[in-house]
């Protein structure tokens, strides 16, 4: 008993055995995050940086360019095309406009009511992809093409009578004209914004429907109290990737539009290419870059959440 009883001897204390071991695989994440750290590096900052540094340049082309610190020549491009700045603020937000108001009941109806049809409806949103950007656009000159269908069933509508008192088209004919760059912005970038939308619906709970039905909640009250509130994620990331690439675009206007409907792209594609003002086309590219950068930032501030998928 006297030795069950007795209390075990003390442990010895351990010498201490210098430095901690080291973590095994420490710098794995930062090797991991190299290449494309290298990668953002070389193709985006440096790029960058060399643009800035032209657009402070004077000088020609024939006599060579040095950084002389001429600010001056972002007032000037500014002063000199806030047209075209303004019309690419205006198409980009109607294209983003008409995609949401487009691409929301399709999103909703692949989310909750296509069934078994759901791979087969994204197979078709995304189907645009399979061709190039250029062969996309050139088809909606046929799509428009005076005397067409498309132009002779919104003539029997009187559709064309609307659009050409509000200035967005020219008569009887839609080539040429803003509302074929803003159908053309449209196509070529609604699957960006049914794409999020559809990720965020899909991420809603059915039985949070089901609860405000128990609840003797309508449909459409559901919808604005349920629904699109849990949504916004998707509709401020469809907003964004339409709206960005859409302001920025010279595509559709060089090929479903004139000289009138000219955006701050096709500028920027002329100063470098043609005219060979680099310093101007550098300028106006960092106005464009500050100008959608302000406006992101407002408006993700203004959406209320920062919950972006």
């Amino acid at each position: 008993m006297a030795t069950l009883t007795e209390a075990p001897p003390p442990l010895s204390p351990t010498a201490p055995t210098g430095k901690p071991p080291r973590k095994r695989g420490r710098w794995t994440p930062y090797l991991l995050l190299l290449p494309g750290l290298l990668w953002l590096f070389v193709f985006f900052a440096l790029p960058m940086i060399y643009q800035a540094s032209t657009s402070v340049q004077t000088g020609s082309l024939e006599e060579g360019y040095k950084v002389t610190w001429h600010l001056a020549t972002y007032w000037d491009a500014l002063s000199e095309y806030w047209p075209q700045f303004l019309r690419s603020v205006l198409y980009a937000a109607a294209a983003t406009i008409l995609c949401l108001v487009l691409g929301y009941p399709l999103a909703y109806l692949i989310a909750f009511r296509a069934g078994r049809w759901r791979n087969l409806i994204m197979i078709l949103v995304i189907a645009p992809f399979f061709t190039s950007f250029l062969i996309r656009t050139l088809a909606w000159k046929t799509i428009l093409a005076d005397g067409g269908p498309v132009v002779g069933a919104l003539n029997t509508l009187h559709v064309l009578d609307v659009t050409s008192w509000l200035g967005w088209t020219a008569g009887d004919r839609v080539l040429a004209t803003p509302l074929a760059v803003v159908c053309g912005l449209t196509y070529n970038f609604l699957p960006f914004m049914i794409l999020p939308l559809y990720t965020s619906l899909e991420r809603i709970d059915g039985r949070l429907h089901e609860a405000a039905g128990d609840l003797y909640a309508r449909p459409v009250t559901t919808f604005r109290k349920v629904t699109f509130p849990l949504s916004m994620p998707g509709v401020v990331s469809g907003t964004l990737l339409t709206f960005i690439p859409a302001a920025g675009d010279y595509v559709n206007a060089e090929l479903l539009g004139s000289t009138d409907t000219r955006m701050i792209g096709n500028v920027i594609q002329t100063q470098f290419l043609r005219v060979l003002d680099y310093p101007t086309a550098a300028a106006l590219s960092f106005i464009l870059m500050a100008a959608i950068l302000l406006m992101v930032t407002f408006y993700i501030r203004r959406s209320g959440t920062e919950d972006l998928v």
